[in-house]
């Protein structure tokens, strides 16, 4: 096993979308709830800091192996899209220092069932951070990704695939990072 600890760094905002639990007072109307609960959108830690899911850095990076569809030398037509799908595990969440009562939000006027060119719309309000910063560590279990390989596709990731809601990858523009550092223990 390799371990690739990458210094990421946001090039682009960031915004999440997490599923509102709370559900709506009685005598509340549909603005007034999600006014109090639009936060709940977030991913919070129990100190109240916002993280970026590990999950959200693992299936990015797999993403842009399937999007790059890079070839392996040597392997006729194989590219490494299945080699990062399950040879690459991130275990833990990027707590940022953010606190979500700080987070402010942006409202829109969305779908109400989430899908593009939906008919009816509502109001909802996403959370937004400008820039963040931090280092993720990526456990590289399969022996054909190299430094080089994973380098070079984690920075694609960034660039074209993003992480968060209003990504790339989802015809957005926030999410985009930079690789700052990749450092590589054998």
């Amino acid at each position: 096993m390799k371990t690739a600890i990458a210094t990421l760094k946001s090039s682009s905002k960031y915004s999440q979308s997490g599923r509102v639990m709370t559900k709506k007072d009685a005598k509340e109307t549909s603005q007034d709830h999600e006014e109090r609960t639009w936060r709940e959108r977030l991913h919070v830690n129990s100190d109240g800091y916002v993280f970026i899911p590990q999950m959200a850095f693992k299936n990015c990076i797999a993403e842009a192996a399937k999007y790059l569809s890079k070839p392996i030398p040597g392997k006729g037509k194989s590219n490494y899209t299945k080699h990062f799908e399950a040879g690459i595990m991130v275990t833990d969440s990027l707590v940022l220092d953010v606190l979500a009562e700080d987070v402010e939000g942006e409202w829109f006027f969305v779908p109400s069932d989430g899908r593009r060119g939906g008919a009816r719309r509502v109001d909802k309000c996403f959370p937004v951070i400008p820039e963040w910063s931090g280092k993720v560590t990526f456990f590289i279990y399969d022996e054909l990704v190299t430094q080089e390989v994973f380098t070079e596709v984690l920075e694609e990731a960034g660039r074209f695939i993003g992480i968060g809601r209003f990504r790339p990858r989802n015809n957005g523009f926030y999410g985009r990072f930079d690789v700052v550092d990749v450092q590589w223990k054998e």
